[in-house]
């Protein structure tokens, strides 16, 4: 047992590494503007723990900082966070039979992390459940030391501020970078491009990203359908084509 979570951990890492070099800088400027605004380490530390949502965090300073009502807070985490409840959905097959880690995997299923095991095919033999737990787990540390580092850093450095926030945006350009040199079909990433851009156009930059997300699933769907009807007739002509040359021998 031992050998096979070490050996999931030995896979997983090399996969966390983009989300780990992102997360270390990102959480770092997450630590900074909590320090700046007035918010000790141990803050920033336990809401990296607990809360665990770059966006959401970000925007949480300035709630913190201006003392909105918890109300308000909650509904507008709702709105930040409600992209994934279409990651959730698109990860019910690869979640279906791991039990043991279910309730972290959830709570973990960061965009990072997700973009990750999204499009992970664990090798045969390997414990699945291990590698997305390793996987989570390994972002979820990077994201509370960079909190920590950038914390202690704030309380005894002055920094200007201006532009962090646009971190996040960059990270997941990295990992979209990434993903598509090491994929052959770039299908499903222009498809994301392309109804992005038409919900951007048509929704407006504050209201375009759930209608994106049901755009992209709906897209991904029906190519996934499609692709299982074609490789289906293909089948079906390959053992059509066989049958009639077996008679034809015969």
């Amino acid at each position: 047992m031992k050998n096979k979570r070490a050996a999931a951990l030995k896979y997983a890492f090399p996969k966390t590494v983009p989300v780990m070099v992102g997360y270390l800088f990102l959480g770092a400027a997450y630590g900074i503007l909590m320090a700046v605004n007035g918010f000790g380490i141990g803050w920033s530390v336990a809401a990296s723990l607990i809360i665990y949502a770059g966006s959401l965090q970000y925007l949480g300073v300035n709630l913190l900082a201006a003392g909105v009502s918890p109300v308000y807070g909650f509904f507008m985490a709702l709105m930040i966070n409600a992209r994934h409840l279409f990651y959730g959905i698109s990860m019910l097959d690869k979640y279906r039979d791991v039990k043991r880690f279910k309730p972290y995997l959830i709570f973990a299923l960061t965009d990072e992390t997700f973009s990750v095991l999204c499009a992970e095919e664990v090798p045969e033999g390997m414990e699945k459940d291990w590698v997305y737990l390793w996987t989570a787990l390994l972002d979820q540390c990077y994201w509370v030391l960079g909190t920590a580092v950038g914390a202690l850093m704030g309380s005894m450095i002055s920094f200007n501020t201006k532009g962090l926030d646009f971190a996040l945006t960059a990270l997941f350009i990295v990992i979209f970078t990434d993903q598509w040199k090491n994929k052959s079909g770039h299908w499903p990433a222009m498809a994301g491009i392309f109804v992005s851009a038409a919900s951007l156009f048509l929704f407006g930059k504050n209201n375009f990203i759930v209608p994106a997300m049901i755009g992209i699933i709906a897209v991904l769907a029906a190519g996934e359908a499609f692709g299982r009807k074609r490789d289906s007739r293909a089948s079906g002509c390959k053992n059509t084509a066989e049958t009639l040359r077996e008679e034809n021998q015969v």
